[in-house]
């Protein structure tokens, strides 16, 4: 089955400039459109899309408000949030939401495509480019389950998870962190879905939010240090 994505955006140009993009690849499905926040509620309460793909500023219900609603009411369907750098502010809500990634809407299609199917395998648009200066720019302000509560839920990983969350947060992919670890990508995923289930997350980008909300990793921290045995 192809991917189905929904496109949310108030510039029919930009909609249009998508469709043509997703339409040349056979296995993702362009299933509707939309031109604010509710259009993009009622269209996929109708057309159940894997995907959506939805622009921040918009008339009516902005995508930051749209896409916690998605989340909540539509777990099955993953938002991508097309966003542009001087909106870094106004996306922590949508980042603790559990919003699937982001893309700039400047980004080349083949990057657009890999990150359809990226998500659409379950996976997270953590582009450094992107998500990492998003998260930098509110991980020092409190959050609603921030503080001393996100530090002592790090005590529930074993050390190599705790390791593999770093690495996660500072941006690396799996096969990166398999290289910097010297392990097997398929032991990094397994290391990242007890991440996801000890820590009751629901994506990898909720993972890295919790990873600068613990203070497990710092805006602008580097290399991997030691974090206790491995496991």
């Amino acid at each position: 089955m192809p991917i189905s994505v929904a496109l949310v955006d108030d510039e029919a140009m930009i909609r249009a400039g998508l469709r043509m993009v997703l339409s040349a690849e056979p296995d993702i499905e362009v299933v509707g459109e939309a031109s604010d926040g509710a259009g993009a509620l009622a269209l996929v309460a109708r057309t159940r899309p894997d995907i959506v793909l939805i622009d921040v500023r918009m008339p009516h219900m902005d995508g930051l408000e749209a896409s916690a609603r998605l989340v909540r009411e539509h777990p099955d369907t993953k938002v991508i949030i097309l966003t542009t750098f001087d909106e870094d502010e106004h996306v922590a809500a949508a980042l603790r939401a559990g919003v699937s990634g982001f893309l700039l809407k400047v980004a080349p299609p083949e990057r657009l495509v890999e990150a359809l199917r990226t998500v659409a395998a379950g996976g997270g648009l953590l582009d450094p480019a992107v998500t990492l200066r998003v998260i930098s720019a509110f991980a020092g302000q409190p959050g609603p389950a921030s503080g001393a509560g996100r530090s002592a839920d790090l005590g529930l990983l074993t050390g190599r998870e705790t390791d593999v969350l770093r690495l996660l947060a500072q941006g690396l992919t799996n096969n990166q962190i398999a290289a910097r670890l010297h392990l097997g990508e398929a032991t990094v995923k397994t290391h990242l879905s007890h991440v996801l289930t000890k820590l009751n997350l629901a994506t990898r980008v909720q993972a890295v939010v919790f990873a600068y909300e613990s203070g497990l990793v710092r805006p602008g921290q580097g290399d991997i240090g030691s974090s206790g045995p491995s496991a």
